[in-house]
């Protein structure tokens, strides 16, 4: 795959993704494409651990998807992970907002969204929707309404003539988007009854009669795009962490017949991971024991040998030194757009990177031809953290976290290196070939 045909396909993918469920819909279709089969967590499974390729899906939205090519406990696995998720604004479940005749609806802020930039854009909703279809049984779809059905205005500066000075945003009162002004002599809404006409416009076989919940969330419909006199960058919405989900995705589709392949993208890293289908969670770890439970030996020593023979390189996206706020970097340590991937490091362990680990990284990258980069936040400043320490913790795995450098980071709209992605993919792919 050359550098044009990768980033036209993640530019697709983020089109496709405006939810994790979307996101962990289409990495499904990708895989089916790729030879890989659905395995059902509620079922008895029947590995094929000579070749066979599969994935599995929790809560609609985490993936994990995996190649089996060796005995695991002598030969473990090259491991990939990142998440699905990404901050926005939720619908909350009694949504109906109605002032001065508009209809709004209210809103929770999922993880730590800068809000800002989410005024003045044209919204749309898009994720689940849980209904009773006209047998009475109960059944779910993914929605989108795909074109721009809301906004959520500014103040006019005339209104607020310090606004450029001193702005805060009470989420409460000031995030709740237009979405509609009501005819004359109404004075309420259903948004289930709005919801039920998509449902049965976009799934017409599945015979929905009553919405009953979601769990939606509204996006800009602004498409990604390559942006820069010279094309350099990448434009769009949830780049932290859907670039990783699937530059690792493709990495594993063409890992060929190496090593023993993983990659798993979690939901909820925005808020903590502490969920089902969160990294601090059971997803992966129950996945493994059973990966190692038809192997010679017992379930739990096959399990231990195979993460002392295994590695985890972690994918969230770094901050790139902002030229206008290079301060705010260490300044031995601020990555470059399209400077290559960047290994993380923390002292304090909010990265799982160790001195062993990096080194195998920048080794990988030197026989990829793909240059690499260094991150350490400043002394003096807080440091985020990523599924890799919490990861490591649960399975005792070597892990490295790496990432491609970001500017606008949590934003509606970030940016991020033309040919960061590419250089991440390429280096993913040496790790899980040699």
């Amino acid at each position: 795959m050359n550098d044009t045909e990768f980033v036209n396909g993640l530019l697709h993918f983020l089109q496709q993704s405006p939810t994790p469920y979307h996101a962990v819909d289409s990495m499904a279709q990708l895989l089916e494409t790729g030879g890989y089969r659905r395995l059902d967590e509620a079922e008895a499974w029947s590995l094929d651990k000579s070749g066979g390729r599969y994935y599995v899906i929790r809560g609609g939205s985490s993936l994990i998807a995996f190649r089996l090519t060796r005995p695991l406990p002598e030969n473990g696995l090259r491991m990939i992970g990142a998440h699905t998720d990404s901050p926005c604004l939720k619908v909350k479940p009694n949504p109906e907002v109605i002032s001065h005749r508009y209809l709004q609806l209210g809103v929770e802020v999922y993880g730590g969204a800068l809000l800002n930039p989410w005024f003045d854009r044209d919204l749309s909703l898009a994720g689940r929707v849980s209904f009773v279809d006209d047998k009475g049984q109960l059944q779910q779809a993914l929605v989108d309404f795909e074109k721009a059905v809301a906004c959520i205005p500014s103040l006019a500066i005339h209104l607020d003539r310090e606004a450029n000075k001193n702005r805060s945003i009470d989420a409460q009162k000031h995030l709740p988007p237009v979405l509609m002004k009501l005819p004359d002599g109404a004075d309420k809404a259903d948004f289930r009854k709005i919801l039920l006409g998509l449902v049965q416009a976009q799934h017409p076989s599945m015979q929905a009669r009553r919405v009953l919940d979601y769990a939606l969330a509204f996006y800009d419909v602004q498409p990604p795009a390559v942006i820069g006199l010279h094309d350099d960058f990448i434009a769009s919405a949830r780049l932290d962490n859907l670039l990783s989900c699937y530059t690792g995705l493709q990495a594993i589709l063409a890992a060929g017949d190496g090593p023993n392949t993983l990659l798993v993208c979690n939901d909820h890293e925005e808020v903590g991971s502490q969920s089902a289908e969160g990294a601090q969670g059971p997803f992966l770890q129950s996945v493994l024991q059973r990966l190692c439970a038809g192997d010679a030996g017992g379930e739990s020593e096959n399990f231990s040998r195979a993460m002392r023979h295994s590695m985890m390189i972690s994918t969230d996206n770094a901050h790139g030194v902002h030229p206008n706020f290079a301060d705010r970097h260490d300044g031995n340590h601020g990555p470059l757009l399209n400077g290559g991937p960047v290994i993380k490091i923390n002292a304090n362990q909010r990265y799982a990177t160790r001195a062993g680990s990096a080194a195998r990284f920048r080794l990988w990258c030197e026989q990829a031809d793909v240059p690499v980069q260094t991150f350490v936040v400043r002394s003096d400043m807080a440091c985020g953290s990523t599924i890799g320490p919490i990861t490591s913790a649960v399975l005792g795995v070597e892990t490295l976290d790496v990432g491609v450098p970001t500017f606008a980071m949590h934003s509606v709209r970030e940016l991020a290196g033309r040919w960061d992605a590419y250089y991440l993919y390429r280096v993913l792919k040496q790790y899980l070939t040699v």
